[in-house]
């Protein structure tokens, strides 16, 4: 049994996973750096200085202090139940920003594999002919089809 999740973990789908799952997570922490640091302190000011953070329902009053509470962690200090709507809208945020680079990075790598598959396609067909007989794909070098055995020496302008 030990062999076989030893098997299982040295997949290499596996360990691409993990890697996956790593960048992802550092992904996220910058995302919501931006989120919390950057974009959000301007969207504050122009909202009149609205911290998104900081805007939640009391449910249920703290135990230690009554409340009006000013920040969601002096109401959490308290012991008050609170509904967190700031949190949740940063978190909303911080997941379209997520989804929007993602998606741009995702574009770009796109674009560089279908140049790669382009360079590839054109280095082939640079290296291959048809031949004019049997319309099979042969080396550009090759003087005879090795396909149809038709002399291609008289025919080269042709493919």
């Amino acid at each position: 049994m030990i062999e076989e999740f030893k098997k299982f973990i040295m997949r290499g789908n596996i360990l691409d996973m993990a890697v996956g799952i790593v960048i992802g997570s550092a992904f996220t922490k910058i995302a919501n750096s931006f989120v919390n640091d950057i974009l959000m302190p301007p969207i504050g000011l122009i909202l009149s200085g609205i911290d998104f953070s900081n805007i939640f329902l009391v449910i249920k009053k703290g135990v230690v202090n009554a409340g009006p509470y000013q920040s969601l962690a002096a109401a959490k200090e308290a012991g008050a139940i609170v509904i967190s709507f700031g949190v949740f809208v940063n978190t909303v945020i911080s997941f379209f920003i997520t989804s929007v680079a993602l998606f741009l990075i995702i574009k770009v790598f796109n674009k560089m594999q279908e140049k790669i598959i382009k360079k590839e396609k054109d280095d082939k067909e640079a290296k291959e002919k048809t031949c004019p007989y049997c319309f099979s794909t042969i080396n550009i070098k090759a003087l005879k089809c090795p396909n149809c055995t038709s002399d291609l020496t008289t025919t080269d302008d042709k493919s």
